[in-house]
């Protein structure tokens, strides 16, 4: 593992959601001098995104397509 032993924390937590359906989320943290040894470091622009994401009716015909593959 490029990491030492203590130096990532991995968090979980849960609970129920507005809908009450229960929920999971997982909060990974590295250090910036861990990140900076892989050749990574949170001022780079790609760490962000950077641009919009598609509008929700190209992921609706993305996976209308996936289905008719199968």
């Amino acid at each position: 593992m490029p990491f030492a032993a203590g130096e990532i924390y991995c968090g979980l937590a849960c609970g129920p959601g507005p809908d009450g359906h229960w929920r999971g989320w997982i909060d990974v943290r590295v250090p910036p001098d861990g990140l900076r040894r892989l050749g990574l470091h949170p001022d780079q622009p790609t760490s962000r995104p950077g641009h919009p994401s598609p509008p929700g009716w190209w992921h609706a015909d993305a996976e209308r397509r996936a289905r008719r593959q199968r």
